[in-house]
């Protein structure tokens, strides 16, 4: 290879570094603000923290498409990560409006989210599906007109009672405990979404999902 290719391979992007389109979004669903911090809740919006950790350290500070962003290289793969700020229950305006811009079809829209249903430090993987009663989920079917995006469902435990007021129940914090048993857990979610992202959903949920 001559110099003169050699530079022409820099400047294009091509030695050294993985470039390309941005093509995925990874989206953790939670409530903006202090006293929303460590509840059941925002375990998607601790999943992203942990995944922009492991991206070397990225931060979730720019504000666009009304959440909390940054681009990010999961693997070789261009990704937006994403804390909508819009609060759970219009999780889908958010969303909506950074895939329209990108140009990113729903399959290629990655959630993390809480579920009740599943103790602290399990996860379950899904290609698709129904809302299951997740409002943050509900928004987002709603505004990309299809149930046929993947998500990570992150375990935080049921209701200690059946009188128990779910609203209650979900924006209560994490005991101790139960955020020692959560950890492995964000770890996993974020290996998982790398994972998926390069496309290989089948590993990631032989490995993670319970």
């Amino acid at each position: 290879m001559g110099i003169f290719d050699l530079f022409q391979q820099i400047e294009s992007g091509s030695a050294g570094r993985v470039h390309g389109k941005l093509s995925w979004i990874v989206a953790g669903l939670g409530n903006p603000g202090l006293e929303y911090e460590h509840t059941r809740h925002n375990a998607g919006f601790l999943a992203v923290e942990e995944l922009a950790k492991q991206c070397g350290g990225v931060k979730l500070n720019q504000m666009k498409f009304q959440s909390n962003c940054c681009e990010a290289m999961l693997g070789e793969v261009r990704c937006l990560l994403m804390q909508p700020t819009t609060y759970m229950n219009l999780s889908g305006d958010a969303i909506a409006a950074a895939a329209n811009f990108y140009k990113i079809p729903p399959e290629q829209v990655l959630v993390i989210y809480d579920d009740i249903s599943l103790p602290p430090g399990k996860l379950r993987l899904r290609r698709k599906g129904s809302a299951g009663g997740h409002n943050g989920i509900k928004s987002i079917i709603a505004q990309l007109g299809t149930e046929e995006f993947p998500r990570i469902r992150v375990g935080v435990g049921a209701k200690p009672n059946p009188q128990y007021d779910l609203a209650d129940w979900v924006l209560s914090k994490f005991s101790e405990e139960d955020m020692t048993a959560l950890q492995p857990a964000l770890e996993h979610a974020a290996d998982a979404a790398v994972k998926i992202v390069g496309g290989d959903m089948n590993t990631a949920m032989n490995l993670y999902s319970h």
